[in-house]
């Protein structure tokens, strides 16, 4: 089998639905369905700190069923993480394959060259001073960013941060150039519902947090109509195991004992940017009796929820931004079709660093390897305990599960 492109993709599918799928079939129109699709998926947290809807093997046989090849993982470290750094492991996963060649993404203006050219103002050397400047006035971080670049861009250009898309994939770009990479870039236009968006306008396919919205209302079949059609039939599969939804609320009293029993120096631990956002969160933790209630205690303009919500998920899993690794040590395996198994053995040709089919086999890598898999055995075990059916929380799933071939 034969593949003249391999597309990458950087991805959480929390849950998979039709605007993800959209953009799978607009990489094999566009490049022809010789083209292989591997996936750098979240496991079973994401980006914004939360726990993923659904287990990671749910969402990634999905995937494949869905339309990609092989699905690898993005390790917690980088998954949980602020979107630069969650775009840096994305792309240090595809480069490790040593076989990926683009980068594809959606974003809400679809122009590619616009997004790196936004990239390379955001890493020029003039930048930090003018980010620095519009800081000080006060506002929100991403409003600040987004005039200090448009001192250096063209307006138009510049506006395209304020669209969470076009954002996400500036942060591609950037980890592009930043490691040099050859990817190329190729953009499709988001369809659908915005990101993040929790309504969905009529006509529109919903977004993932209107999914997300809905599961959490009891608005089920809404929600599963909203997902593709493997995602939903598998996201019944797993209601059915006790395994989903997954909710933060489902393990809320555990969260907040956890805040509960932390020092104010274990929050400062947790505060990259070292501005007193700990303070805050430390404050809130000694009264808060819900998630909810211990967020909005702590929110400043400045910052978004997602930051707070991070240092929650971190605190409660045990993570110390200052110890996460520089480099992603494996590439874990979580599904993989047909055409996904010939490109594993390609990779294992010329992948730059081990390929994980077999949780044991971590045992035989370096130590930043193995303590890596340590965490993320632990985190699994924690996530389990947010099933609905707490009698399939059973742990050391991590060691037991290998990926899914279909």
């Amino acid at each position: 089998m034969i593949f003249l492109r391999v597309t990458g993709i950087i991805t959480e599918y929390n849950p998979l639905h039709r605007g993800h799928v959209h953009l799978l079939e607009e990489v094999r129109r566009l490049l022809g369905e010789d083209t292989a699709v591997v996936c750098a998926m979240s496991g079973d947290f994401v980006q914004r700190g939360d726990l993923a809807v659904l287990r990671r093997q749910s969402r990634a046989a999905a995937a494949v069923r869905s339309g990609a090849d092989l699905v690898l993982e993005l390790p917690l470290p980088w998954a949980a993480a602020p979107a630069e750094r969650f775009a840096d492991g994305g792309v240090q996963v595809l480069l490790g394959t040593g076989v990926a060649d683009i980068l594809a993404f959606g974003s809400e203006c679809g122009d590619g060259a616009a997004l790196r050219r936004l990239a390379a103002v955001l890493l020029s050397a003039e930048f930090p001073a003018l980010l620095k400047e519009e800081l000080a006035r006060g506002d929100s971080f991403a409003a600040a960013r987004q005039r200090a670049a448009g001192r250096l861009a063209s307006p138009e250009e510049a506006a395209l941060l304020a669209r969470p898309n076009n954002t996400l994939g500036v942060e591609y770009c950037k980890a592009l150039l930043r490691r040099s990479a050859p990817l190329e870039v190729l953009t499709v236009p988001r369809r659908g519902a915005a990101h993040d968006q929790k309504g969905t306008p009529p006509g529109e396919n919903a977004s993932a947090a209107a999914i997300r919205a809905l599961l959490r209302q009891g608005r089920r079949q809404e929600a599963l109509g909203g997902m593709a059609p493997a995602m939903a039939e598998i996201c019944r599969a797993e209601e059915a195991a006790g395994r989903a939804p997954v909710f933060l609320e489902t393990c809320e009293r555990a969260v907040l004992a956890r805040l509960r029993t932390m020092e104010e120096a274990d929050f400062a631990a947790l505060d990259q940017g070292r501005e007193g956002l700990y303070r805050r969160l430390y404050r809130a933790s000694r009264s808060a009796v819900s998630a909810e209630e211990l967020l909005a205690a702590a929110k400043t303009k400045r910052y978004p929820y997602a930051r707070l919500r991070r240092m929650v998920l971190w605190a409660c899993l045990g993570l110390r931004p200052e110890d996460f690794p520089e480099t992603v040590p494996y590439l874990r395996v979580l599904a993989a079709n047909e055409r996904g198994r010939t490109l594993l053995g390609r990779m294992r040709k010329s992948a730059s660093v081990p390929i994980l089919t077999k949780p044991a086999t971590v045992n035989r890598l370096g130590r930043e390897a193995r303590e890596l898999f340590a965490l993320e055995a632990r985190a699994a075990d924690l996530y389990a305990l947010a099933y609905p059916d707490l009698s399939a929380a059973g742990g050391g799933s991590l060691w037991r599960e290998g990926p899914v071939m279909i």
